[in-house]
């Protein structure tokens, strides 16, 4: 079976349902985790219609979710966000502000001012997530060396607010889910003694209970599609992504 289809992704969600896993939005682990809780995060790059999709699944299963959305044509999309949040999903500001402002942070807590206000206008937002932006020598985290998001009425970011070492983190960049090689900045210290390659492997685990009680997935809903032309397209173009990531990790 081909990974990175719909049709897996809804045995992934059905297989975590059947473990007995409660579904919070990023914004309720951050006030009430629940001993065995899974929070699945999508950060909206691109193919935002995608995401509604992943939505509406979730909708569908009686899931929550939380949604990112960059400031970007390719993610931003008044119509979309307001419907997944209706949905009753979170949405947050996925933000890349030093890589806009080309690494000047004064010039950059003014950019996530505006975005921050710009999506705050459609749906509620408390929590944000800083966009990997790889190509850029720019790590849009840095801007909070400076300055401190509680002050915009934000309630966390994942890489400052997440106890990795119970929190087991599992990212699809690089259209696998071991990729920390091929990844320039999605990525966390493993504590888990568990590494997965492909979406099957990671059912297969929860299923014989082996699972970690807490979870954060981070879905890009962009490469995940049952369009048989668009799936070999994305996995070429995935190939050729990481081959060039691999040597700015190994540069950086």
């Amino acid at each position: 079976m081909r990974d990175f289809t719909l049709a897996v992704y809804r045995q992934l969600l059905d297989a975590l349902k059947g473990a007995g896993y409660r579904f919070q939005t990023f914004e309720q682990f951050l006030q009430t985790p629940a001993d065995r809780a899974i929070m699945l995060r999508h950060d909206v790059d691109d193919r935002k219609l995608h995401s509604l999709e992943f939505a509406r699944i979730q909708k569908e299963k009686g899931i929550v979710g939380t949604y990112f959305f960059r400031m970007v044509p390719e993610s931003f999309d008044e119509s979309v966000i307001r419907a997944i949040h209706d949905m009753g999903h979170e949405i947050g500001y996925h933000y890349e502000d030093m890589d806009f402002a080309r690494g000047n942070p004064q010039e950059a807590i003014r950019y996530f001012e505006k975005h921050l206000a710009r999506l705050r206008k459609l749906v509620p937002v408390s929590t944000i997530c800083m966009h990997g932006s790889p190509r850029s020598r720019y790590d849009n985290k840095d801007v909070w060396q400076q300055y401190n998001y509680r002050d915009y009425g934000i309630l966390g970011e994942p890489y400052f607010d997440l106890d990795f070492k119970k929190v087991y983190y599992l990212t699809d960049t690089g259209r696998r889910w071991n990729g920390s090689a091929v990844s320039v900045r999605d990525k966390v210290e493993n504590h888990f003694n568990l590494e997965f390659r492909t979406t099957l492997a990671i059912i297969q685990c929860i299923r014989e209970g082996h699972f970690p009680d807490q979870a954060m997935f981070n879905f890009h809903p962009q490469r995940w599609t049952d369009n048989s032309k668009l799936w070999l397209t994305d996995k070429y173009q995935q190939h050729a992504k990481n081959a060039v990531k691999y040597w700015l990790v190994k540069l950086r």
